[in-house]
């Protein structure tokens, strides 16, 4: 090979060197762009491509909660019909009622924390919402199963805390009012004892369908269960008097006790009465199942406002109540069932240990008061009297 050929060979070898290193910059430089373009267009298909159910959902910001939570709100109002005050009032109660069975037992505690009537070292008082049982074994929240959180409520959230609260003296499920708890097992048999030698006294308040006669008495009469069969088979206490018309019509013969009844004894006396409707004011002297609604059922035949057990015998089915009761509750029949039981636990009183007597007034509910001003029933007031719920 010559040196004109070498150098030819060696100027096409410099210029393939040049190709390849100039090619090699374009295509990386290609391909760069490329991958820029490629990235950007998946972010916006990615933007822009509908949710499949497959890939992870966005967080949910307050403000669009909100905002749904005002829609739901909206849509609800206008889908609802018109209803009179009092409907609504007790739509709204029956709604509070499953609210508070079902919320969270802290915020139950907090809403029984801020009824407290009384507390000492021994016993609290707090004030029994509507439609939340003491006990209950279906394990719905239940001021029992509170007890623990709101003693650490009110012992200051401390975490070495060895403070209890024990129910002594229960209310049933649709009753409200004051409600004794105690602080140790102690104070817990105390009361059960002062209340078996007949030294605690509660005075329930209550609205009737009918008016009382006599306007004041007591009340002796046994009490039973029973079962009533047909259609709708199911247990009711019943009277179980030891006395009946004789024959003639002309007096009473006393007949034997049935060995499964139980003493009953209930005090009453009419406060005020208006228009076919009572508010009375009972204290029980012994504590047997359903007392007071079913002496004020059968015995004085003036069932209670919202018994819907007792307002029938042989049949569970809501209050019947007359057109003029209807008229001044702004109800129709057919939504009496929605009408809770009005019947209230308005004081307690006990010995203080030691020296001194324990007296707690608990304020009515507010349903209570409303029913009240449309029957155009009063009562007497006491000192810092006011309506919660």
């Amino acid at each position: 090979m010559n040196h004109c050929t070498r150098n030819v060979f060696a100027g096409d070898w410099n210029f393939l060197l040049r190709f390849q290193r100039k090619t090699r910059t374009k295509c990386h430089q290609s391909s760069g762009t490329a991958l820029i373009y490629h990235t950007r267009g998946q972010t916006t298909a990615a933007r822009q491509a509908p949710d499949d159910g497959k890939g992870e959902k966005p967080p949910l910001r307050a403000i669009d909660l909100a905002r749904k939570l005002r829609q739901e709100r909206a849509n609800t109002r206008t889908a609802q019909p018109n209803v009179s005050p009092q409907q609504k009032r007790v739509i709204d109660l029956k709604r509070f009622s499953l609210q508070l069975q079902n919320i969270h037992p802290n915020v139950l505690a907090k809403h029984l924390k801020r009824g407290v009537l009384y507390q000492d070292q021994h016993v609290v008082v707090v004030n029994k919402p509507y439609g939340v049982p003491v006990t209950d074994a279906s394990g719905e929240t239940t001021i029992s199963s509170v007890l623990p959180v709101l003693s650490k409520m009110m012992d200051g959230m401390r975490v070495k805390s060895n403070s209890q609260l024990l129910p002594c003296l229960g209310l049933e499920k649709e009753i409200t009012g004051a409600l004794l708890l105690a602080r140790s097992e102690e104070a817990a048999k105390h009361v059960l004892e002062l209340n078996r030698s007949n030294q605690v006294q509660r005075k329930y308040w209550l609205i009737t369908v009918g008016v009382p006669v006599p306007s004041e008495g007591m009340i002796d009469i046994p009490i039973i269960e029973r079962e009533i069969t047909g259609s709708q088979p199911h247990y009711k206490m019943a009277l179980s008097p030891v006395y009946r018309m004789n024959d003639t019509g002309s007096g009473l013969t006393k007949v034997r006790a049935n060995r499964q009844s139980l003493p009953a004894v209930t005090k009453y006396k009419v406060l005020d009465s208006h228009a076919g409707c009572s508010l009375v004011e009972l204290q029980p002297l012994t504590g047997v199942k359903h007392q007071i609604r079913v002496h004020m059922a059968f015995a004085l035949t003036c069932v209670i406002l919202g018994d819907h057990k007792y307002s029938h015998w042989s049949k569970l089915a809501p209050q019947k109540l007359p057109e003029g009761v209807l008229k001044k509750l702004g109800l129709e029949q057919s939504k009496s069932r929605h009408l809770p039981l009005h019947l209230h636990a308005r004081q307690l009183t006990l010995p203080k240990d030691g020296d001194g007597i324990i007296s707690v007034v608990c304020p009515m509910p507010k349903f209570f008061t409303q029913t009240l001003r449309r029957l155009n029933l009063t009562f007497p007031k006491e000192k810092d009297e006011t309506a919660t719920l």
